[in-house]
């Protein structure tokens, strides 16, 4: 698009300076027509604001950059000339606080961030993350408030696999599901006496849950507060409310249905409420490279917020139609039939931005510059949420007030603060309150975690949200320490102690900023969405680290995880670890690194490299050439893993390292590549719209931006990924 196609904004500044922005035609019409519209603000007053805050807050974004790249080349530089080891680890943090990477720790303090809303503040349970480019999928993640766990249960591996399993309905799995759930209501809501496996029926008398057993006896629950609402008639309710530590649970009773009616109680089903919250996403699992794909991005946003996003397609050779789901409404108890007890039918949504890396050329500045992405991101998506602020009723998001943004990828407090201070320029530029538009703070980037304490102060009255990521905070490690030596396998990386304490730091830290009752403490995804069974096992384990949200990868694994939270109480968790010690700096501090004279065995080193390149390949090939930004893909093992682009980011920077500490050759990267690349092509061969990279690898665009990702990644800025796929994706956009 030329200078001269742009819709040009002239700005008065201060010192009779005057500058112009140049604004993609598409994205004005969006703006004029579609947005401003339903928020009364007039087009003059929007743009010429708009202006303002770029003309304030470019160059500061962009000086917060130049101190990342002067930080890593000190860093670069010491490693060059120090030996890393245990003796001199008190050198090395001696450095990094010299530097002002590693910052001098605030005074105690606790956040008092006010207006939260309770499925952030108060109720512990999953949250699923969803890129907003994907209607069908982001109307399936708000949607997922509430999941049947029959469905969930029947559908997946964490119950035992029967033998030849029939098509639709099959009363033997049927039985198994049935199984699981009386006993997950034993657990949680035991009776007084019996079990639900015995129950004949379910009544209400006056305010309590009357139980009948199979032998006629009748009981109660054993803490009758657990029942808080009911549907239908006293005598015959169509479904019994349940709750504990915070979150709902439904029976639902129906004898014409397929189940009901053969269970003695007419149980239909049991719903969970299950993703409380939900990241709706606009960074990491998105790819939208130009205007057209960020205006996809920002009408969907915009559906959201209006409650009239709608997605229609074809399922089992019907069409169908995908809406926002409405709130559910119950018979309170100790009131009439007219009183209702309305729980919501929605997750609660997060909006998160884009960091402060990349540009964009939707909007620019006179000289042809793009303006930071972050800065168009912040404005366009609180200027949408408002739509959700000025609601009385119907299909609301936050019920206190407030916007919701994570804020990922940020390196320390001064980034933060930053970030801060821009939300609250927005809010100016939109009459909003002060602190308004809530921060959630990605901690993983290793500046920081070291800083955390002091990255929580620089917006201790916005910050909700505070989570761990393996995968991003890894590939940051790695690239912080590219000079100081080979990095471990990845599988004994996450063996090391640092991670532990990584992990640990940050619940730790949390709780002594205040955060428990006003904001989440959350933990990393799940990454095998068809691994149910191992998830149920395993991923109860982050409650248990006094994580009150935990990433899962699909409405199905949010409704299985939401059990967890029933089983742990969170909050109670939280109050015993409150009482240990902090972790160590030290740990986190310690690079895992292959010892000097450790060596590998050529099939081990090989296996990696095959392990690496196979989630590379099959990750960038969606991703260049179909604009997929987030999906299931197969592993070397055809194990399906979800991958975005923090999978990508630490496999890249991983061979990476190994590369250029001499651990494999650059003919052995490039012939493991080709060798996985036939790999990728076999695992797409179904896929109509798939474009092979094998043989023919020099015109495969997908296939060089994979390698470029890993030859080239010492040189990107703190191991993204972001400009090479983005260059790569424009320039497949460039030639259809």
């Amino acid at each position: 698009m030329s200078l001269e196609s742009s819709m040009r904004i002239p700005l008065d500044v201060s010192g009779g300076q005057t500058e112009d922005l140049l604004i993609n035609p598409s994205f004005s019409d969006f703006i004029n027509n579609e947005v401003l519209p339903l928020v009364d603000i007039d087009q003059v007053t929007f743009w010429s604001k708009l202006a303002s805050l770029v003309h304030d807050y470019s160059d500061k974004n962009e000086n917060l950059l130049k101190k990342r790249e002067a930080l890593q080349a000190q860093i670069d530089e010491w490693h060059r000339s120090h030996e890393y080891s245990d003796q001199n680890r008190n050198q090395y943090t001696q450095f990094l606080s010299e530097i002002g990477y590693l910052e001098p720790e605030m005074d105690d303090f606790e956040i008092n961030t006010e207006n939260v809303d309770p499925e952030i503040a108060t109720i512990a349970g999953p949250q699923l993350v969803v890129p907003l480019k994907n209607a069908r999928f982001t109307l399936n993640a708000a949607n997922a408030r509430w999941g049947s766990l029959y469905d969930a249960l029947y559908g997946t591996d964490v119950l035992p696999a029967l033998a030849d399993l029939q098509p639709g309905y099959d009363k033997r799995r049927g039985a198994q599901v049935i199984a699981y759930g009386r006993e997950f209501l034993d657990e949680i809501f035991p009776l007084a006496k019996g079990s639900h496996k015995d129950v004949k029926s379910y009544t209400v008398y006056f305010d309590h849950l009357m139980v009948t057993l199979n032998d006629d006896e009748t009981t109660g629950l054993k803490s009758p507060r657990q029942f808080v609402a009911y549907c239908g008639e006293k005598s015959k309710p169509g479904a019994i409310v349940l709750k504990n530590h915070g979150l709902h649970v439904e029976i639902e009773i129906d004898p014409c249905s397929v189940v009901g009616k053969d269970d003695a109680a007419s149980v239909s089903d049991i719903l969970v409420e299950s993703a409380v919250t939900t990241i709706v996403d606009c960074e990491d699992s998105v790819a939208a490279v130009d205007c057209e794909d960020k205006l996809e991005v920002y009408r969907n946003w915009l559906g959201l917020m209006t409650g009239e996003l709608s997605e229609t397609f074809s399922k089992a050779g019907k069409q169908v139609t995908r809406k926002l789901n409405p709130d559910r409404s119950y018979t309170a108890l100790g009131c009439s039939a007219k009183d209702a007890y309305v729980v919501p039918g929605r997750s609660l949504l997060f909006i998160r931005n884009v960091g402060l890396l990349m540009s964009t050329d939707i909007v620019r500045k006179a000289n042809g510059d793009n303006i930071p992405e972050g800065i168009l991101d912040t404005v366009v998506t609180v200027l949408i949420s408002q739509l959700d602020l000025n609601k009385t009723g119907g299909l609301r998001n936050s019920r206190e007030g407030s916007i919701y943004v994570v804020k990922p990828k940020m390196h320390g407090s001064e980034e933060v603060a930053f970030s801060s201070e821009l939300f609250a320029a927005v809010e100016d530029m939109f009459g909003l309150e002060r602190n308004t538009v809530k921060l959630g703070v990605m901690d993983e980037e290793r500046r920081t975690t070291v800083n955390l304490k002091n990255c929580i102060h620089a917006a201790k009255e916005r910050v909700v949200f505070i989570n761990t990521g393996f995968l991003d905070r890894t590939g940051d490690e790695i690239h912080t320490s590219m000079q100081a030596g080979a990095f471990l396998p990845k599988a004994e990386i996450k063996q090391q102690p640092w991670i532990n304490a990584y992990e640990n730091w940050n619940v730790d830290i949390g709780l002594a900023c205040g955060l428990q009752g006003k904001a989440q403490i959350g933990k990393g995804m799940w990454p095998m969405p068809d691994e149910m069974g191992q998830m149920m096992e395993q991923k109860i384990s982050h409650p248990y680290a006094g994580a009150n949200t935990a990433w899962v990868p699909s409405p199905t694994a949010a409704t299985l995880h939401a059990l967890h939270y029933h089983y742990v109480d969170v909050f109670n968790v939280q109050d015993q670890l409150k009482r240990r010690e902090c972790a160590s700096l030290e740990d986190i501090l310690t690079i895992p690194l292959m010892e000097k004279d450790q060596q590998l065995s050529s099939a081990t080193v090989q296996q990696e490299l095959d392990n690496n390149a196979q989630g590379i390949l099959g990750y960038v090939v969606r991703w260049i050439d179909q604009g997929v930004g987030c999906s299931k893909v197969p592993d070397i093992h055809d194990v399906g893993l979800m991958e975005d682009r923090a999978t990508l980011r630490i496999s890249s920077q991983h061979i990476c390292n190994w590369l250029y500490h001499g651990i494999c050759t650059e003919q052995q990267v490039i012939e493991t590549m080709q060798r996985m690349a036939v790999i990728v092509d076999q695992q797409n061969a179904s896929d109509p719209e798939y474009q092979k990279m094998a043989p023919d690898f020099g015109n495969s665009i997908a296939y060089q931006a994979a390698l470029d990702l890993i030859v080239k990644g010492a040189e990107q800025p703190s191991g993204y990924t972001e400009p090479l796929l983005h260059a790569y994706r424009a320039q497949v956009k460039q030639q259809h």
